[in-house]
């Protein structure tokens, strides 16, 4: 039977925890990937593996390539062969692009996408060997639409988008499936930092008439990598409300 192992980045708190948690339930053994909250990743781990699935916590900076291969080798002797994968870690810095800092574009484009294509890369090396595996990609409602303020990571989460369509196409025909969700306005600590107005905005936009909360987006997530979904590669779906519709 093929392997059940995830990396979820990111997975400390907000839609990488709610993620991870329920993976979890669905029998995959998990490695909470975190950055700075390591005490939360424990917390994560530790529910998990009350609910009967085995769990690691995983220090990974996405920016960082050395330790991005590190982290996976040290994953698969933990748990077994990767076999899924979902690039849930992200940050963003508002700002207007005539007085954007040019380091805090690069550095949202290097933790969110280029971050995704690197831990991708080192997934896919077992995932090829299994021939099986599940990708999911957390992308962005404004990589869809844009929001003023928001260019550098706008652009960052719409190239998120663009490898998953191109890798959906290279590795299809393995058995492995890399899909997309854009998540609206979830509350999460990082739409918690967006100024109120802003979020007044988007909130008035979205049909529903509330916020998401990181279970709305983890349920499609679960969706997305699971045997129901064996069919749906390459898809990007909207978990906004209605916000793009």
């Amino acid at each position: 039977m093929t392997s059940r192992v995830a990396v979820v980045t990111g997975a400390s708190r907000g839609i990488g925890r709610a993620c991870a948690l329920a993976l979890g339930e669905d029998g995959w053994s998990v490695a909470v990937g975190f950055r700075s909250g390591e005490g939360e990743a424990k917390d994560v781990a530790g529910a998990i593996e009350d609910g009967g699935t085995r769990a690691v916590t995983l220090a990974l900076d996405t920016s960082d390539e050395v330790r991005i291969a590190e982290a996976f080798r040290e994953v698969a002797e933990a748990l077994g062969p990767i076999t899924g994968l979902v690039n849930n870690a992200g940050i963003s810095r508002d700002g207007l692009t005539v007085k954007y800092p040019t380091g805090e574009y690069d550095r949202t484009m290097s933790v969110n996408a280029r971050g995704s294509f690197l831990c991708s890369r080192a997934a896919l090396r077992s995932m090829l060997r299994e021939r099986f595996g599940r990708i999911v990609n957390v992308s962005s409602a404004v990589a869809l639409h844009g929001n003023a303020g928001q260019v550098a990571y706008s652009a960052s989460k719409a190239a998120m988008l663009g490898m998953t369509r191109s890798l959906a196409r290279e590795v299809g025909s393995r058995g492995i499936t890399v899909n997309a969700v854009c998540p609206g306005l979830i509350t999460t600590d990082l739409t918690d930092a967006m100024p109120e107005e802003a979020q007044r905005f988007l909130l008035d936009q979205t049909p529903a008439g509330r916020p998401g909360t990181p279970d709305d987006v983890a349920a499609t997530v679960r969706f997305l990598m699971s045997d129901h979904a064996a069919y749906v590669n390459g898809a990007v779906l909207a978990v906004d409300g209605g916000l793009t519709a």
